[in-house]
């Protein structure tokens, strides 16, 4: 079990009950000494989101747009999502579309 801490902006927060601030703890999946951001991404659909799911993920990962930060590096440089995880790491989830 991994303890993290989530936050979503950008109007992402809408999608989790308007809350842009979560702690959660997060099981490694089948025995697996690691949690990777592959399966944060698969709690968060599970037990986090609230609504229209398609907004957050398409496919396995989060949806272009969605700026994702692990302890204030971006995840591209981590990656992506074979990026583990660790007990009191940062997640930020940040959306950079806007509608007009």
């Amino acid at each position: 079990m991994v303890e993290i801490n989530l936050e979503f902006s950008g109007g992402l927060e809408l999608l989790f009950g308007d809350v842009k601030q979560h702690k959660v703890q997060v099981p490694a999946k089948d025995g697996a000494i690691q949690v990777l951001i592959s399966d944060l991404l698969v709690w968060i659909r599970g037990n986090l989101l609230k609504e229209r799911p398609e907004m957050f993920l398409k496919g396995d990962s989060v949806r272009p747009g969605i700026l994702v930060l692990i302890n204030d590096c971006d995840w591209e440089l981590c990656g992506r999502l074979a990026s583990p995880v660790e007990d009191g790491d940062t997640v930020v989830f940040i959306s950079t579309l806007h509608g007009g």
